[in-house]
């Protein structure tokens, strides 16, 4: 069976700094007629930052959709053309001040497939060096050291609820048990 829809119509209802929404008319594999709202997102990415200590770097930070602080890795959002790796080497500057070696592609991440074509790109790493943070003028974070496993328990108690951060713990996580990283 070959999945597809075909776009027979795309109607921009909004197009703002970083989202864009559109209503499409499409047509189904059965030859039916439907509509498929779609935001589109430039993509992001999201390092996992390890210390000799085997513990994570987060950044604590308030999220206004949902009005309260999150704990969360390292991410940002990507710049239109930007490499991902490069991107998440600038990110994991700006936020914590660290540069990393031996980056590890860890596969990407697609959080909201039913409406939205956002792309995360995910990394793992060893801290290199700790420096000055540098973030966005309207980017209030709290760094926060935590051990892998106690990282994996807070997932699995739902007090990290990030789901780019979850996916990124438990898969460097996995890789810390295979002597990968």
């Amino acid at each position: 069976m070959e999945f597809m829809e075909k776009t027979l119509e795309e109607k921009e209802y909004y197009k703002g700094r970083v989202l864009r929404f559109h209503v499409d008319k499409v047509e189904l594999q059965n030859g039916k007629i439907s509509t498929r709202e779609c935001i589109d997102h430039p993509g992001g990415c999201c390092v996992a930052a390890l210390t000799e200590q085997n513990e994570l770097l987060f950044v604590r930070q308030y999220r206004y959709p949902y009005h309260e602080a999150l704990l969360e890795l390292p991410a940002g959002k990507l710049e239109p053309g930007e490499d991902p790796f490069e991107a998440i080497k600038r990110e994991q500057r700006e936020e914590t001040g660290t540069t990393g070696t031996g980056y590890q592609n860890m596969g990407k991440l697609y959080p909201s497939p039913g409406y939205g074509n956002e792309i995360i790109y995910l990394y793992a790493c060893r801290v290199a060096s700790f420096g000055a943070d540098d973030p966005d003028e309207d980017e209030f974070l709290q760094l926060e050291r935590i051990p892998v496993k106690k990282a994996v328990d807070m997932v699995m108690n739902n007090e990290i609820t990030d789901a780019k951060t979850q996916v990124l713990i438990l898969k460097t996580a996995r890789l810390l048990e295979q002597g990968k990283i």
